[in-house]
């Protein structure tokens, strides 16, 4: 399953590395893909939506499920 997320907050390229270090910790997942010019992370797997946000909120970024492209 693919989910995606609209994040805020990314400036550089540490920024990047942070946000996908975040989710990948999250139990389930099994790739992520960050895009700091669109601010969205792609994340495959059965990770729960709600630890993926935490995730990410918890390195001192915004994110929330992003609408369907």
């Amino acid at each position: 399953m693919t989910q995606t997320l609209s994040i805020t907050g990314m400036s550089c390229g540490h920024c990047v590395r942070a946000v996908t270090s975040a989710l990948e910790t999250v139990a389930g997942v099994e790739s992520v893909a960050v895009d700091l010019e669109l601010g969205r992370a792609r994340v495959e797997g059965q990770a729960d939506l709600y630890a993926l946000v935490a995730a990410v909120v918890a390195e001192g970024y915004g994110a929330e499920p992003a609408p369907p492209e």
